[in-house]
């Protein structure tokens, strides 16, 4: 490839299509991939034109690889698109302004490389089409879901098929008490003591750094009335109990945060930032902080249906970590962990108001029943990516998000920096549910 292939200039007034440069690698070298920028790679379809099992680098890889200063200069960038080169067929022959994710490197082709161990192929596809089913009710889309990926074959309650463990009896009682708003620390108290595991738990936290109790926690009444409260300790059960019905899938995403840090982070932000709405939005900080406890809870969900499949889902949100995960599961698996989710969390009879935000904490603007607890979800979320606390992709707020739950930027910036602040005795926090008790 000719210096000249590569252009270090480009007219500003002029914009260039965009495409996406990625990294992949396996045990023969490096190869480089060039697709439209908004569209999925496709691994299946990458190993079909390639004839190579390829995986996405590691992201510390790729930006220690992009970050080679030669690569500035248009004979380091010659010699990078010398590499072997998939490029999809749906980009233009014409100039391109090219960006790999995790980096930022970016420059400017003025023609597609074209030499010997060029390849071109379809390897891309529209994440937006797996969303067909969309407009199915939830039921139905998860069991053509499991149909397809799975020997089961749902002729009954969905529930009943897809060989998920139930609650404990503790668990139960504990899902009754949340729903139910007159119950209180007197009804929680002795639900409490009859499970030993849950009973240790409630004294591990409630002596935990995080809390601070002044003095010694010295009985579970102790823990719950004067040091956690009631909406606490129901809320930190329902999460523990959530934990201990699924595991952890075996092969995530290479570099998320870990599952149930990331869902600490999320409920307590969920929670300050309840606290600090107006009383008129109707805003209940401890359903707020269960609602964002579970907000991933799908996501264990579909490692348990579908662990033979997990993996490739997994593949492909690190190789398209611009989109949201949502669509690569709709592509991949034709379900997401929101419908999965928020449909399950329903059937255990939780309360309607998390089964609504988990379902729709992507939608900004919902306006459904409970809606205003799906907007502090997505409000949450696309806070704690900011701050490099949640997986996703990093977007502006959506226009309105923060006025109409009733929020002012000095409330966000005071939630954010409590939880900063807290960070390191939150992740500590987090173990519990990971099964290591305090």
């Amino acid at each position: 490839m000719s210096v000249a292939d590569v252009s270090t200039t480009t007219e500003k007034h002029i914009p260039l299509p965009q495409a996406r440069l990625v990294l992949l690698h396996d045990r023969q070298g490096k190869v480089l991939a060039l697709l439209p920028q908004p569209l999925m790679l496709d691994l299946a379809a990458v190993a079909r034109v390639s004839g190579r099992e390829l995986q996405l680098v590691r992201a510390e890889d790729a930006q220690r690889f992009f970050s080679q200063p030669g690569l500035q200069t248009a004979e380091g960038q010659a010699r990078l698109l010398s590499l072997p080169l998939l490029i999809d067929t749906k980009l233009n022959a014409g100039a391109l302004s090219c960006r790999e994710y995790y980096s930022g490197y970016s420059l400017e082709l003025k023609q597609l490389p074209a030499h010997e161990s060029v390849q071109v192929g379809t390897i891309s596809g529209d994440p937006a089409a797996g969303a067909v089913e969309a407009e199915l009710d939830d039921a139905t889309v998860i069991t053509r879901a499991v149909e397809r990926f799975t020997s089961l074959r749902v002729q009954q309650r969905l529930e009943d098929t897809l060989g998920l463990p139930g609650l404990s009896p503790s668990m139960q009682k504990i899902v009754t008490l949340r729903s139910n708003p007159d119950a209180g620390v007197d009804e929680l108290v002795p639900v409490v003591k009859l499970d030993p595991s849950l009973s240790a738990q409630v004294m591990g936290w409630a002596s935990s750094p995080y809390y601070a109790a002044p003095g010694r926690v010295r009985s579970i009444e102790d823990a719950v009335i004067r040091v956690l409260g009631f909406d606490l300790v129901i809320n930190l059960a329902l999460g523990v109990a959530m934990g201990q019905v699924l595991k952890l899938p075996e092969d995530t995403p290479r570099g998320m945060l870990p599952h149930w840090e990331q869902a600490v982070y999320m409920a307590t932000l969920s929670e300050k930032l309840a606290r600090s709405a107006p009383p008129e939005q109707r805003l209940r900080p401890g359903l707020a902080y269960l609602a964002g406890l579970l907000h991933n809870f799908g996501y264990l969900v579909l490692g348990h249906l579908f662990p033979p499949h997990f993996s490739r889902l997994s593949r492909h949100i690190e190789a398209n970590p611009h989109l949201e995960q949502s669509l690569i599961e709709q592509a991949v698996l034709h379900v997401t962990r929101e419908q999965i989710g928020g449909w399950l969390l329903e059937s255990w009879n939780l309360p309607v108001e998390v089964c609504t935000a988990v379902r729709h904490q992507h939608e900004a603007g919902y306006e459904g029943e409970h809606g205003e607890y799906a907007r502090l979800l997505c409000l949450s979320s696309q806070l704690l990516r900011q701050q490099g606390m949640s997986a996703g992709p990093v977007r502006p707020l959506p226009e309105g998000l923060v006025e109409g739950l009733g929020l002012e930027q000095a409330d966000i910036t005071r939630a954010l920096e409590g939880l900063k602040n807290n960070a390191d005795s939150l992740s500590r926090l987090s173990e519990v549910f990971r099964g290591r008790a305090h």
